[in-house]
């Protein structure tokens, strides 16, 4: 009796969610489908189905004419080609007759820059030249280590005079001609945007 009751009760609680739930009940072989203990937190999730809005025709229609009207106005045109200005040289910098005019030096200012130029390079021939003697200074010193090395041992000899595979590229920043002035603070300086802006 009791059984027949529980499948008459289950019976008839299928008929009443019968338009709500699915035709076939899934199967618990994998974690993502839903077993039959999952209907009473199952049923209160499901929401009404929206309402769908109410198109005027009309006013769609005039909206795609709108946007007809656009095309054909635009195809009526030609394109505006944007030019570009970094590859154009202005007029006024391609003027063969454009000569910069230097103030006239006087006197004792030729004569202030001759002799520093000549006082330049008395400088930098005495700079070249002790350059010279230092590095002559320093082959013969090598070549004098190496002759008494090669006496000493011929494998120490052999591992001084291989090639450095790890010493090129090199790389080394000389002295400027200019140095920094001591206590110059630079200005921070100003930029004006003078970019075109073009529509089409």
């Amino acid at each position: 009796m009791l059984a027949a009751a529980a499948r008459a009760s289950w019976g008839f609680g299928a008929a009443r969610f019968s338009s709500r739930l699915p035709q076939t009940v899934p199967f618990r072989g994998s974690h993502w489908q839903t077993s039959l203990l999952a209907l009473g937190a199952a049923l209160p999730v499901r929401a009404q189905p929206k309402k769908k809005k109410k198109v005027d025709l009309k006013r769609e229609q005039a909206q795609k004419d709108r946007m007809k009207k656009k095309l054909k106005k635009l195809e009526k045109a030609a394109p505006e080609m944007i030019p570009i200005e970094d590859f154009e040289t202005p007029i006024k910098y391609s003027d063969s007759n454009r000569v910069r005019s230097l103030a006239p030096l006087s006197f004792e200012e030729t004569e202030r820059r001759v002799l520093l130029l000549k006082k330049w390079c008395l400088f930098k021939q005495k700079q070249d030249e002790a350059e010279k003697k230092a590095i002559q200074t320093l082959v013969e010193a090598q070549q004098e280590a190496l002759k008494e090395l090669r006496l000493e041992s011929e494998e120490l000899f052999q591992a001084a005079v291989r090639r450095d595979e790890g010493l090129f590229p090199f790389e080394r920043d000389g002295p400027d001609y200019t140095p920094p002035l001591p206590g110059y603070d630079p200005p921070e300086g100003k930029c004006v945007d003078i970019t075109k802006v073009y529509t089409q």
